[in-house]
């Protein structure tokens, strides 16, 4: 009922105006001016006050209980900024030389834009703000524990979407290799939880077993997880919130996902890339060497056979295709280190033997 007044008053006070621009070019017309103003003036203030009690004062009272007190400092200290500028410009500024009411409404157009800017500033730049006087967001549910890395800085590692849903990471964090806190953000769950909802079966299974390797590592005491509730509402794509939560945090991104690793490494922010590691752990393969596998599809090229190693890696076997559904030994002859993974070249052995007694 209060913001309804206010938006009445606000109404009468432009009708008012109005009327003072109105009234110097038809001054016989004093009293119906005088009505006309006041009633089309409040009519308007009273459709706008329904329409931002609807729509916009809603949004502001969301945006209330997100924002943290800190939050609600830097952007009140923005607002403070920008009164106080505008106020200066107003004062050099001859506004008050304008004849009627022009000078007190350009003043106040001055007052709210100037304020607007500073305050729609201050709020985009929060983060950062609080980061430079060393005032992190909080967890409103949880408090941050202060790891420290052997660096001095924060060792906090924030998971995203992929490295959740491939599962591998609650694996390497269970080997302890990993140190430090592991920090799931809220949208992050949030986009697990869309895509367990999915119609697409494929992706709703995929959506329920990151959900559930979550589950578990919350509930892995060895495990140091925390889930960072707030969000980065400006932002649409996760990949840049999470890339926005790295640099808050001082943190390193966890990922298998090509196009977030590029991303940070754009923004500067730290990446340890599961497929990355998977690699560098897989035995090496030299040329020469014999292995034992099995053939189990023909290749793209003709005659070859598709074989895998027991870490997943794919062997191209030449002249493999007769072999398919077989296990043969092959020799080595090539390993090529691709931006996908390791890829093994090799023919097999009985292959190479008639080929070797021709040459003596």
């Amino acid at each position: 009922m209060l913001m309804k007044i206010l938006t009445v008053l606000f109404g009468l006070s432009v009708g008012f105006t109005c009327y003072y621009l109105l009234f110097s070019f038809f001054p016989q017309l004093h009293l119906l001016i005088v009505s006309a103003c006041a009633l089309v003036g409040s009519g308007v203030g009273y459709l706008v006050g329904n329409w931002f009690l609807k729509f916009l004062w809603r949004k502001i009272e969301d945006s209330f209980q997100k924002i943290t007190v800190p939050e609600l400092i830097v952007v009140g200290l923005g607002m403070l900024f920008g009164l106080i500028l505008s106020g200066l410009i107003v004062v050099t500024l001859p506004v008050n030389s304008l004849p009627g009411p022009l000078g007190n409404l350009f003043a106040l157009m001055i007052i709210l834009t100037i304020s607007g800017v500073t305050t729609q500033v201050s709020h985009r730049k929060k983060e950062e703000i609080l980061n430079y006087l060393g005032t992190l967001p909080k967890n409103p549910e949880k408090s941050w524990p202060k790891g420290k890395s052997t660096g001095g800085k924060s060792s906090y590692k924030v998971l995203d979407t992929s490295s959740i849903i491939d599962g591998r990471i609650m694996d390497i964090s269970q080997t302890e290799f990993l140190e430090g806190i592991l920090v799931v953000p809220g949208f992050v769950v949030a986009e697990l939880q869309r895509i367990a909802d999915s119609s697409d079966s494929l992706k709703r299974n995929r959506g329920r077993r990151g959900l559930d390797i979550l589950n578990k590592m919350q509930k892995d005491p060895a495990l140091s997880i925390r889930i960072y509730d707030q969000d980065f509402d400006e932002l649409a794509d996760v990949d840049i919130k999470i890339v926005r939560l790295a640099k808050l945090l001082d943190a390193k991104v966890i990922t298998n996902d090509y196009n977030l690793n590029k991303v940070a490494e754009l923004y500067g922010v730290p990446v340890l890339n599961i497929n990355e590691l998977a690699n560098a752990i897989k035995p090496i393969v030299l040329p020469g060497e014999e292995v034992t596998v099995q053939v189990i599809k023909d290749g793209k090229e003709f005659g070859q056979g598709i074989a895998y190693l027991e870490d997943g890696t794919m062997i191209v076997v030449d002249g493999g295709r007769q072999y398919i559904g077989e296990e043969i030994v092959v020799t080595v002859t090539s390993v090529l280190q691709t931006a996908a993974g390791r890829m093994i070249f090799a023919k097999p052995k009985e292959a190479l033997v008639p080929k070797a007694s021709s040459l003596s």
